[in-house]
């Protein structure tokens, strides 16, 4: 579907509660605080059913953010009827999540978008500042058919 608006259009209206997030950020609990093109801010807070079997949070919940993030750090520098789809992405964990981290924050900048694709580089925060996980992504970027 094409959409009439930037990605940064798009995202501010998540962010403003205009536009419906999409169904993943919302099984996540994943807000959008803050928006400009080229990077983009979201929280999120583990839960208890995000646990791996140690009792901790799933790496797959920090991919979960780090590619929300990545992903709409690029999308946010695009114009009206562009998307991103990731092609890869590397993650590095520091520390591990669990529901008693609290709210997580997760930081998305464009390191370079071209015709065809975007490279940028996500970390997530704990609510003392600690990094808890680094990652980087290459996505490719689509024009979105009507």
């Amino acid at each position: 579907m094409t959409s009439p608006l930037s990605g940064f259009d798009y995202f501010n209206g998540i962010k403003n509660g205009t536009i419906e997030p999409p169904p993943m950020p919302k099984l996540f609990g994943i807000e959008i605080v803050e928006v400009e093109p080229g990077h983009i801010v979201l929280t999120a807070t583990p839960r208890p059913e995000h646990n791996n079997p140690m009792g901790i949070t799933h790496g797959g919940y920090a991919a979960v953010l780090l590619d929300t993030c990545m992903g709409g750090a690029i999308h946010s520098a695009l114009k009206p009827g562009q998307g991103v789809v990731t092609l890869e992405y590397k993650i590095n964990f520091m520390r591990p999540m669990s529901p008693k981290t609290g709210l997580v924050r997760g930081e998305g900048r464009v390191l370079h978008t071209g015709r065809q694709a975007g490279m940028s580089e996500g970390r997530l925060f704990d609510s003392a500042g600690k990094l808890l996980a680094h990652g980087t992504t290459t996505c490719h970027i689509v024009e979105m058919k009507a």
